[in-house]
């Protein structure tokens, strides 16, 4: 009897359990700085793809790490704590949804680690892509091996005539890495 209760027990705690997973946050008028103070505040684990951009300030040149993409951060929530942080905050912020299925777009965490491992290091030479379904499709699957975006994962292709790896998050973005000489990558699959 104690046993049965046991297993009751186990299977409401997994029904109840709800895995945390990446959403796509679209945030209107370029408040992405404001929405990451936010969740930062709160312990709230986010990314908000940056680069080093160059400007002309006062005469001298000078170097700001920037939002790549205007608009877009992602959170790191279970789906019912991600509701809750909506009506939670004053902030715009909407899911990216998927039009097919009409749901928000949520992002598997092995490839949001691969897009993190590129965009994350804030390298000016990245450049950031919107992809349309079907694009990068015709390249290799590889994993970086060396350099700043070792053990990253996407698909070998040239862009603006360089070989690069481009990690994409169907729908929303991808990013393009800086030219990958191809000992550095190895093979994993065609896809």
């Amino acid at each position: 009897m104690l046993g049965m209760h046991y297993l009751c027990r186990v299977d409401e705690m997994h029904d109840i359990e709800e895995r945390k997973v990446w959403f796509a946050i679209r945030v209107t008028y370029n408040r992405e700085m404001k929405v990451k103070e936010d969740l930062d505040a709160r312990g709230i684990v986010n990314f908000v793809p940056m680069q080093y951009r160059a400007r002309v300030k006062d005469g001298r040149l000078v170097k700001r790490l920037e939002p790549s993409i205007h608009n877009l951060i992602f959170i790191y929530l279970e789906p019912s704590q991600m509701a809750e942080y909506k009506q939670s905050t004053s902030l715009p912020i909407r899911y990216i949804m998927n039009r097919y299925k009409h749901k928000p777009v949520t992002v598997p965490k092995a490839q949001m680690d691969n897009f993190i491992a590129v965009a994350g290091t804030y390298d000016e030479q990245l450049i950031f892509l919107n992809p349309q379904p079907g694009d990068f499709v015709k390249g290799d699957r590889v994993r970086i091996l060396g350099g700043p975006f070792e053990g990253a994962e996407g698909v070998f292709v040239r862009v603006k005539g360089d070989r690069r790896v481009v990690v994409s998050i169907e729908g929303v973005v991808a990013v393009a890495t800086t030219f990958i000489h191809p000992s550095l990558i190895e093979k994993i699959g065609k896809t």
